[in-house]
């Protein structure tokens, strides 16, 4: 779909994941997806991206003029929420919950909440 990649975080030691709103939600074992549209823009120089987001960071990030440009280009935008729409349908058309992966710090809290036991983290 889209013709998109998955790729991990590249920068895990920023907490982005543990920073976020949804994070909440993952502390109490429902699965959260963490939509992030990376840095790789098409038709532009492989580090344009990352020093589009450094520059961001830098001046806008968290500050008062962390606003809508008016030269952002949001077509990715309008393709990530088409993207996340399918995600939501396919979840809530499906016949099982969405799952942790083996290994992830919130898996036991969610198993424990499908058992009934409500174990803690």
């Amino acid at each position: 779909m889209q013709g998109r990649t998955i790729a991990p975080d590249p920068e895990p030691e920023k907490g982005y994941f543990y920073r976020s709103d949804h994070f909440e939600f993952a502390k109490q074992g429902v699965p959260a997806l963490d939509p992030e549209s990376g840095i790789d823009y098409v038709g532009k120089p492989a580090d344009y991206g990352r020093q589009k987001r450094d520059e961001y960071t830098k001046n806008d990030y968290h500050k008062p003029s962390d606003e809508v440009k008016p030269d952002w280009d949001l077509s990715g935008a309008v393709e990530d929420a088409q993207l996340l729409f399918v995600v939501g349908q396919t979840v809530a058309e499906g016949d099982k919950y969405p799952e942790w992966k083996p290994g992830t710090e919130f898996k036991a809290k969610r198993d424990a909440m499908l058992k009934g036991t409500g174990a803690s983290l």
